[in-house]
This record gives C-alpha cells, sequence and structure tokens, in this order.
C-alpha cells in the first residue's frame, strides 16, 4: 500500500503544483449515472448487479482533475463495495487536430477491510477527429505495481448532435500470465432532458469465467 500511495501523491502532487494558483479561473462540472452492470476493460466490477456512479472534474487550459466512485462487488474475501478513483493531467491539441493526453489515476478501495486492492495507472492517449464525423483514438495505460499494460483503440461515429456510435479493442498483458483481449459496441442516445442514454455489448476472450461473459449494458447518465 506504501509504494501504491507514495507513487499516486507524487505524480498528483507534480500535477497540481504545475498548474499553480491557476485553479481559481477553472471550470468544474459533474456527473452522475447509474448502469445495469458496471463493466471496465470488459469485465464486471459489480457482479453482474447495476451500479450508481458519480463524480466532479476540473478544467484550466491544458490541466484537468478529478475524482469518481462508484459501487462495486468483486466476490472476494475482501468484501469491498467502494471504488474511489481519483486522476489528472494535461490534454490538448497539436496545430495538425490530433489531441493528446498524459495523466496519472490512482484506483482506490478504501473499505477492503485488510486487502490491498489500491493501484495506479500512467496514461497516454492521441486521438483525431476527421471531417464527417468520424473519429479514432489510441491509449496505453501501464501499472508499475502490479506490471500490467492495457492498449486500447477506439474508433466513433456521430450520425447527429444526438446520437452517435463507436467500437474499441483493448489488450490487458499481465506480467505473470493471464493476458486477455476484450471489445465494445455501442451507441449513445442524448435526450432532450439532458440525459444520455448508452446501450452496450462487451465481450472478452476470457472462458468460463462468468463476470467475463458476453453481456448488454444499459446505462443513464447525466451531466451537472
Amino acid at each position: 500500500m506504501k509504494t501504491k500511495v507514495s507513487r499516486a501523491g507524487v505524480a498528483l502532487v507534480a500535477l497540481l503544483a504545475t498548474a499553480g494558483t491557476a485553479f481559481a479561473e477553472g471550470e468544474w462540472s459533474g456527473n452522475v449515472a447509474v448502469t445495469s452492470d458496471y463493466v471496465w476493460r470488459g469485465v464486471s466490477q459489480s457482479n453482474e448487479d447495476p451500479a450508481i456512479s458519480g463524480g466532479f472534474d476540473y478544467a484550466n487550459d491544458i490541466f484537468y482533475a478529478g475524482v469518481w466512485a462508484s459501487n462495486v462487488d468483486f466476490g472476494d474475501a475482501s468484501d469491498t463495495n467502494l471504488e474511489a478513483d481519483f486522476y489528472g493531467g494535461f490534454a490538448s491539441e497539436f496545430a495538425n487536430g490530433v489531441t493528446w493526453d498524459l495523466g496519472v489515476i490512482y484506483y482506490a478501495y478504501p473499505d477492503a477491510d485488510d486487502e490491498d486492492l489500491d493501484f495506479v495507472e500512467l496514461q497516454a492517449a492521441l486521438g483525431y477527429e476527421f471531417e464527417g464525423g468520424v473519429g479514432v483514438g489510441g491509449a496505453v495505460f501501464w501499472d508499475p505495481d502490479n506490471e500490467s499494460v492495457y492498449v486500447q483503440g477506439t474508433a466513433a461515429y456521430s450520425f447527429t448532435d444526438a446520437f452517435s456510435t463507436d467500437v474499441s479493442v483493448g489488450n490487458y498483458s499481465f506480467d505473470g500470465g493471464g493476458d486477455y483481449t476484450n471489445w465494445s459496441l455501442g451507441g449513445t442516445y442524448a435526450l432532450p432532458i439532458g440525459i444520455d442514454v448508452d446501450l452496450r455489448y462487451w465481450g472478452t476472450d476470457v472462458d468460463d469465467v462468468d463476470i467475463a461473459d458476453e453481456r448488454v449494458v444499459l446505462t443513464l447518465s447525466k451531466s451537472l
């Protein structure tokens, strides 16, 4: 735990120090969502049960930071029911229209009893949106403590301002084995009342693990 907290703390403190006194001039936003199943990288984090989540984000120029939380259920001895993510980074756009994002994420499970579930990821991402509503992106997430790497590619298309679809493919590799690939295909529709409806299919190449089976997930979310 000490090593993981230390790495997360150092990274986040460095980000905040770079941001300086600009906090007073930035913008805050929030979000809340309810989903039929909290799926992360193709695997259910809520034991295939519904989940409620929400968070707050801060942005100022190229700097951003935020916190997000959700109920979880891993069905293990940790008996944890809460995940809280703290993140920060820098994101902007090159002159050629390519977007970039460098950040750090600290995943915390404060009620995990004596189990050490907390971990840190460093992330780097690039994206580009073509004319006509087509966008593509790629990201790499590295967990130095557990020696794992997650690589993801995405493509999206906006039919209208209210309706868009996207597809993603990701590969999770671990130093100790257990690598797997996951994929998703979904569509999001923004209702006039300010609620986004997302219907998504998830799949993995993991065999004989119920929480990694194919599934369709419905999520309702709202920006605050």
